[in-house]
């Protein structure tokens, strides 16, 4: 793999992890004993939101570069956020996923979408062997994932080397300014960034080092959520800080309450694609 060699290079390791320590804890949620299959569900059913609004306007993007004899790998597919509009518009889809959940609901939603031309590797991408994703496909993706990556570089480097094409990284930018403000009111703490999920950064900036050529573009997307739903979504973030029990539960819900009179929640989120041609 062709690295530059930079006399400077900026430190954003110290950063990642320092942030995925505040991201990556199990929410302390006591209120309720399904909460997690609750939350999984919600994850799939907002995939779906809008007839996949994110997984499209992303795969729009994308369109860029893929065609229908494309071959796709994605690395952590969830419940099809990408994987189901994707896999409409090119030959094959080879996903990684490691949570069974998300490969039941993954199931789930493409036997719903009626597309058989999905191939699901149960298994983390860090031990995937070489035979499984060499380098063959035409574009090697992940989207809404980088969070959940200890070492980024290696990422990053396993896409490289599996793709005989484009590799691509999608990512959102920036949450609801409820959550911020719930977090300041629950926790008594400044609300400086906690829970954003901006890690598109630190992948371009490890790119540029690489000395590739980075593509961007942003679109814009709508989640919709119910009471009950909106209150999880936020206790999954709080929940990292302090547990969230029924006392808890009840301040969040009334704080939601006094922001919207339908019970409905209506979030609008940008998003960022970013793609780049690896070098050998």
């Amino acid at each position: 793999m062709n690295i530059r060699n930079l006399k400077h290079h900026i430190n954003w390791r110290d950063a990642w992890q320092e942030m995925r320590k505040e991201r990556m804890g199990k929410p302390k949620v006591s209120y309720d004993n399904n909460f997690f299959n609750k939350t999984a569900e919600d994850f799939s059913k907002r995939t779906k939101m809008n007839d996949y609004e994110y997984g499209r306007k992303s795969t729009a993007i994308l369109n860029e570069i893929v065609n229908g004899d494309c071959e796709i790998l994605e690395i952590g597919t969830g419940p099809g956020t990408l994987t189901i509009p994707l896999s409409k518009i090119v030959k094959r889809v080879v996903g990684i996923e490691f949570s069974g959940k998300q490969i039941n609901n993954l199931k789930a939603n493409l036997k719903e979408a009626n597309l058989t031309n999905v191939e699901i590797i149960d298994k983390n991408w860090e031990e995937a062997t070489h035979d499984e994703i060499r380098d063959v496909f035409d574009l090697v993706v992940c989207s809404h994932f980088l969070w959940q990556v200890e070492d980024i570089e290696k990422l990053l480097h396993t896409m490289e080397k599996a793709s005989k094409g484009f590799c691509a990284v999608i990512q959102p930018c920036g949450r609801d300014e409820v959550v911020g403000k719930i977090f300041e009111k629950m926790g008594n703490h400044k609300y400086t960034g906690q829970f954003e999920p901006d890690a598109d950064y630190f992948a371009y900036v490890i790119l540029r080092e690489w000395g590739r050529l980075v593509n961007s573009r942003y679109f814009r997307y709508t989640i919709e959520r119910d009471l009950e739903e909106q209150i999880r979504y936020m206790a999954g973030f709080i929940g990292r800080f302090l547990e969230v029990n029924t006392a808890v539960k009840k301040k969040i819900r009334d704080y939601l309450l006094k922001r919207s009179d339908s019970g409905r929640y209506i979030e609008d989120n940008n998003a960022v694609v970013m793609w780049w041609k690896p070098q050998k």
